[in-house]
């Protein structure tokens, strides 16, 4: 086999050979009629594996890229609940991904991260709890991302969430809670019991839909939260379609149980509404549960008929909580009843509920003070 430099032979079938040593022992041969076309093969070759490793080197610091893998990842792994990963999905999409895709920041390093927080605590568009929210899944991508770094400290220092002003939570006046409840009770629709469930176990709106017969044990008078119905985006395919889902409720703390107050036990009984089927949802009285937004629907209608403003679904549960708070139930009873992680949450949100009891506290110290009448017998 006659040779002509840089490892190109030519063959005895007249063709010439081209050949490049890939690793220790292996090799890749190029074919060609002439020696300047076997020689041209081996030179793409060589080329394409030279940008195939630059793009490979750009990918594992390629912000963009990183926080789609790491998106990907939680679908993968099955990290996280739907309802979770469509926020992150959102949070990524719409605010993280869109800012590193840009030539000048799509590196991830302090000063990039930086100028992210910055340009996201500045955007006047956004309210303060989304600013929060966009934070926190920034923080949770980025500790994940940047495990193995060394510097992974000092970038995850420069993302400062704002701190957020206690606002008072909107709850309804003890007058407007029963409106609210006469007009759940006199309604044709037997699901707008559940609007009473509400008001007196204080249950979310996805746990309250995916209450079951089963759940509630009538010899103890208690209720089992174990699960929670939502409805999310399918990303299984580029569609904008959603699904309903019967999942476990957001935090461990969230599986709990509930004492019933008696008459709410007896007024479920009253309505007929219990069902041999302990497996049958309690408002939809089917193995299969109400969509949240069906009775979102009918707590607005509610509200029309109670002659009420409206008021987000929550401020039932706010309701629950701040008349408990009235009636002088402790804060950490009210917390697990709640299903809080921990009794601090729900002291920031209720803070000046407890602010009011403190208040009525004091009064009652009014009845011990000395009359006026004999004040002046102690005047110097």
């Amino acid at each position: 086999m006659a040779r002509r430099g840089e490892n190109i032979y030519k063959r005895k079938d007249s063709r010439w050979e081209a050949r490049l040593l890939i690793q220790k022992g292996k090799y890749r041969y190029f074919y060609g009629k002439t020696y300047k076309e076997a020689k041209l093969k081996m030179r793409l070759f060589q080329e394409n594996i030279k940008i195939h490793k630059e793009k490979q080197a750009e990918q594992k610091t390629n912000a963009y890229v990183l926080f789609e893998g790491w998106l990907q990842k939680q679908v993968t792994l099955n990290n996280v609940k739907p309802l979770t990963y469509e926020s992150y999905y959102h949070c990524m999409h719409k605010h993280i991904m869109p800012f590193f895709q840009n030539e000048q920041t799509n590196r991830i390093t302090i000063e990039t991260v930086s100028q992210f927080t910055k340009t996201v605590s500045e955007n006047e568009l956004l309210a303060d709890t989304s600013k929060k929210k966009i934070f926190t899944i920034f923080k949770i991508a980025l500790r994940e991302i940047l495990k193995d770094e060394l510097n992974s400290a000092s970038i995850l220092a420069a993302v400062k969430s704002p701190k957020l002003e206690t606002r008072e939570v909107e709850i309804f006046s003890i007058k407007e809670q029963r409106s609210l409840e006469a007009a759940a009770l006199q309604s044709q629709d037997q699901r707008a019991l559940g609007i009473i469930l509400c008001l007196y176990t204080g249950i979310r709106l996805g746990e309250l839909c995916a209450l079951t017969w089963g759940d509630i044990d009538w010899d103890s008078g208690f209720m089992s939260i174990t699960k929670t119905v939502s409805r999310v985006k399918t990303f299984k395919q580029d569609t904008k379609k959603t699904e309903l889902i019967v999942g476990t409720p957001k935090s461990r703390n969230s599986m709990r149980k509930i004492p019933v107050p008696e008459f709410l036990l007896k007024l479920v009984r009253h309505r007929k509404l219990w069902e041999e089927n302990e497996d049958a949802f309690v408002l939809s009285g089917k193995e299969t549960p109400i969509d949240p937004r069906i009775f979102q629907k009918l707590y607005k209608k509610l509200l029309v008929d109670a002659h009420l403003r409206d008021r987000k679904f929550h401020a039932i549960r706010h309701t629950f909580a701040t008349r408990g708070l009235e009636l002088g139930v402790d804060i950490k009873t009210i917390s697990e009843i709640l299903g809080h992680s921990n009794v601090s949450i729900t002291l920031n949100i209720y803070a000046h509920s407890l602010i009011e009891q403190k208040k009525a506290a004091m009064e009652k110290y009014n009845a011990m003070h000395i009359a006026s009448a004999e004040i002046s017998k102690y005047a110097v």
